[in-house]
């Protein structure tokens, strides 16, 4: 069974439309959800959730379609957004306590070594916590209650370098166990690029492509030559190519290069960006 489905998924607002995705999280996989901000990925999410109402396209989370019984979804779902919704009054363990009540399967020690893990102060209320304690606190309330799903919004922004990395260790981890998967949008391209399974490129409400990591950085690579031998190759086996003082740059199917044109590797993050903001062949 997949995680989640998405098909033909659309959502129109004033100046923006999220238009016509679809895409599949295999259980067990992490995918990773890239663009730029206002791409669309908190639309995404949302509308997975069914904050959102959607105009068209259906979703399926575990198996269940997203707008029938939303309290059994919702147990099996963790979720980390911008905004927590937690009262400022409330410290670290007494939101423990609401959440036990809150999800039948809650695991209270659990989240207390999680508090420890990631260093959140558990006496501090949620008002002076910095923006980073907040998502931190996030991400152990979303892995405390027997989540099968982690819906993942921008979860490593404002963390450091360092909690980031155990973060990801975290997430990991979490999906270790076969039945669990993680659906993460971020702009930290190289986070999502050692953690995820599947990649998924979103650009101005459009998903560019949805394929596996592995696949994307075996299938392309970049080439340095000069706007001759470019020419001199397969249309289709060039996607993006940028002009540079010192020659042409170019993202290419590694297949169709000639054996006596070096091949590069590509980075998940320059190929993104290529994609969606340099010149189309």
């Amino acid at each position: 069974m997949n995680a989640l489905e998405i098909k033909n998924l659309s959502k129109s607002f004033t100046g923006f439309k999220l238009d016509n995705i679809s895409l599949t999280l295999p259980s067990g996989c992490i995918l990773g959800l890239v663009g730029e901000n206002g791409a669309g990925k908190s639309t995404t999410i949302k509308l997975i959730l069914d904050m959102l109402h959607k105009d068209s396209g259906s979703i399926k989370i575990l198996g269940r379609d997203n707008t029938e019984d939303i309290k059994s979804i919702k147990e099996d779902v963790g979720v980390v957004m911008d905004e927590a919704g937690i009262p400022d009054c409330l410290n670290a363990r007494q939101v423990g306590k609401i959440m036990s009540g809150t999800f039948r399967n809650w695991n209270n020690d659990f989240y207390l070594n999680t508090l420890q893990r990631l260093s959140i102060p558990d006496n501090k209320q949620y008002k002076e916590l910095s923006r980073g304690m907040k998502m931190k606190l996030g991400i152990a309330i979303a892995v405390s209650h027997g989540s099968k799903l982690l819906l993942l919004d921008e979860p490593t922004s404002g963390l450091d370098p360092v909690v980031r990395d155990e973060v990801v260790d975290m997430f990991n981890e979490f999906t270790r166990d076969e039945n669990r998967s993680i659906l993460i949008s971020s702009h930290i391209v190289s986070d999502l690029e050692k953690l995820c399974d599947y990649i998924a490129f979103l650009h101005k409400g459009k998903l560019l492509l949805c394929e596996e990591k592995d696949v994307l950085l075996g299938e392309y690579g970049v080439i340095h030559c000069t706007e001759k031998q470019l020419s001199e190759l397969d249309g289709t086996a060039v996607l993006h190519k940028k002009l540079t003082p010192y020659g042409t740059e170019a993202i290419v199917r590694r297949k169709m290069i000639p054996g006596s044109m070096s091949v590069s590797p590509i980075s998940i993050e320059e190929l993104f960006v290529h994609m969606v903001k340099e010149e189309t062949v």
